[in-house]
């Protein structure tokens, strides 16, 4: 048995510490937003937040996070960054198919964390690495520019 803080409760985790928080977090917690695309940390489909950094959940292991503080899409509209993504997301209609969409909103969500107001550039390299079949990329850019005007 391990705890794992996942948004900001302590929670029980009954699975061997190297299984990556992926699978502890759906298969063990039933926390399904958090998706699973590629299994080697290149899609970004994954993505949880671990102490505020966007973190691939697919390849970390759950010994790694141990004492640490994790954000997943469920829990990362509690926070005023996460909430304004969230709305921008919906206002642009950022998500066609929406697969990839968590783990667009966890890596938009860590950008604007650091960085209140970020470039076309500082956006690309923040994004880089989360895919989207579906293209939505525009639309992905522009909703992280508005969440950061509305949080200005």
């Amino acid at each position: 048995m391990t705890t794992l803080n996942i948004n900001g409760e302590l929670v029980r985790v009954d699975a061997d510490p190297s299984t990556p928080v992926l699978w502890a977090l759906r298969d063990v917690l039933g926390m399904t937003g958090t998706k699973f695309g590629c299994g080697v940390a290149a899609c970004g489909a994954c993505t949880v937040h671990v102490n505020g950094q966007p973190t691939r959940s697919c390849v970390t292991p759950i010994s790694a996070v141990v004492g640490q503080k994790i954000t997943t899409i469920e829990g990362v509209g509690s926070s005023p960054v996460g909430k304004a993504v969230q709305a921008a997301w919906i206002a642009h209609d950022v998500a066609q198919c929406g697969y990839c969409q968590s783990g667009q909103i966890m890596s938009a969500t860590g950008l604007l964390e650091t960085n209140k107001k970020p470039s076309d550039a500082d956006i690309d390299s923040a994004m880089a690495g989360n895919l989207c079949r579906c293209g939505t990329y525009q639309r992905i850019r522009a909703a992280i520019h508005d969440a950061a005007k509305s949080l200005a």
